[in-house]
Order: structure tokens, then C-alpha cells, then sequence
């Protein structure tokens, strides 16, 4: 059952998910320019918690598990994985294409940005689209956001330009302005942002770990030993025998 609350705006052709926490108010299906009410679709899957003040338009989609913070505004065209977090007062602008157990963080603005897999996105991290702003004539010939490859962190404040690739794993520093492509595994800070060095180079100043990042979905989890074979299988009711 999906909790609706009367201060929540659901406009036709919206479908939700099992399990919908809509928190009020807040708005889903909203028309996007040019269009008429519910002429758009919204899908929406299950276990989403929609906070207050969201807005999500019509034409977009959504895996499970969405969440949104308080006053994030959702525009149409985008496509999102499940178990992605949106957070309060992020802007998505519209055709983004973003994967699954994506965390994009409070402040962030995104349009036409491609984001794979695992991906962290920190507070107020802006994705820029239109290398000349504003008025230029040829804007939809050249206009296009960056792709994030999965694992990759972007810090907080940093500025990401139009048609960037940022690598595989790869870590931005917080307040770069990234002006040209990263490579997988590197680190790059500055305005322009440099490579300083790789991920693999960093250290864990507390020392609870050998070097950051060894952990799942960085590293690959340890194979499972299922222990050796026992053929004794104890009644159901009574505990198995020690073996050795």
C-alpha cells in the first residue's frame, strides 16, 4: 500500500511501486513545458521515500528504492537505476541516464549527464552542458553533459564542464574545476584540475586500513568457503554433533 497524504499531488499516469513513503507536500507527474497534464508518464518503483517539497516531472523513470531529499526538483527525460539517493535540493535537469546505488548529494545540479554504477557525487558538485553560454545558434549541435564511469567520487564544489569522461574509479578533489577527461584509477585536483596522483597511491592517515577504498563495491568481496563436506545431517530438532 502506498501512503498519500492529501497535501501530495499525483497527476495521472503516474505508477508507483509497492511501498511508497510520499512525505507531504510534494508534487509527482508535473507536466513539463509544452505538455498537458498526465500527458507524460512517471514511474516510480517500489520502496521510494519522496521527502518533503520534491518535485518530480512526468516522463521520467525510476528503479526501486528512490530516495529524495527535502525540496529536490526532478525535471522529465531522466532514467535512474534502483537504490539511488537524490539529495535535498539537487537539481536533475532534463536527459539524464543515471545507474544504480548512485549517490548524488545536497546542492548538486546534473543535466544530460551519463552516471554508471556506484557512483558518489558530492554536495554542490555542478555538471555543466553548453560551452558557450548563452544564445549561441548552435547549441543543439554541441550542447552535452559529461559521463561519470562507475566507482568514480566527485568531492564536494567541484565543477565538472561539458563532455568530460571521468574514469573508472577514478577520485576527484574537492573544489576542482575538471576541464578535460580523467583518467581510470586517477586522483586530480585544482583549477584545471591535474592528476596528483592514482587511487591506489592513497593511505588511510588512522591506519584502520592499508589504503582507502578495499573495501566492497571497490574491492571484490572475499570468495565464500562453504567448510568441508558433512554427510551427518542432525534431526531438525536436535543440535548437529561436534566434528574433530
Amino acid at each position: 500500500m502506498t501512503i498519500v497524504n492529501p497535501q501530495v499531488h499525483i497527476a495521472a499516469n503516474v505508477t508507483l511501486g509497492e511501498g511508497c513513503e510520499l512525505q507531504p507536500p510534494c508534487i509527482l507527474g508535473k507536466a513539463p513545458r509544452g505538455a498537458g497534464e498526465g500527458e507524460r508518464a512517471l514511474a516510480i518503483g517500489a520502496g521510494a521515500v519522496i521527502r518533503p517539497f520534491t518535485t518530480i516531472y512526468g516522463g521520467s523513470t525510476f528503479g526501486a528504492r528512490l530516495q529524495t531529499g527535502q525540496g529536490a526538483s526532478i525535471r522529465e527525460d531522466n532514467h535512474v537505476g534502483d537504490d539511488v539517493s537524490i539529495g535535498t535540493n539537487a537539481v536533475l535537469e532534463l536527459g539524464n541516464r543515471i545507474g544504480s546505488r548512485v549517490r548524488i548529494h545536497s546542492g548538486a545540479f546534473l543535466e544530460l549527464v551519463t552516471i554508471e554504477d556506484d557512483v558518489f557525487v558530492g554536495p554542490n558538485v555542478v555538471f555543466t552542458d553548453d560551452p558557450h553560454p548563452m544564445g549561441c545558434p548552435r547549441y543543439q549541435d554541441c550542447k552535452g553533459g559529461a559521463v561519470v564511469r562507475r566507482l568514480a567520487r566527485i568531492g564536494a564544489n567541484a565543477t565538472i564542464l561539458p563532455g568530460v569522461t571521468i574514469g573508472e574509479g577514478a577520485l576527484v578533489g574537492a573544489g576542482s574545476v575538471v576541464t578535460h577527461d580523467v583518467p581510470p584509477g586517477a586522483v586530480v585536483a585544482g583549477n584545471p584540475a591535474r592528476v596528483i596522483k592514482q587511487v591506489a597511491d592513497l593511505t588511510c592517515p588512522p591506519g584502520w586500513f592499508e589504503r582507502p577504498y578495499t573495501w566492497p563495491p571497490y574491492a571484490e568481496r572475499e570468495p565464500f568457503d562453504p567448510g568441508d563436506a558433512f554427510d551427518d545431517v542432525a534431526p531438525r530438532d536436535e543440535p548437529p554433533a561436534l566434528r574433530g
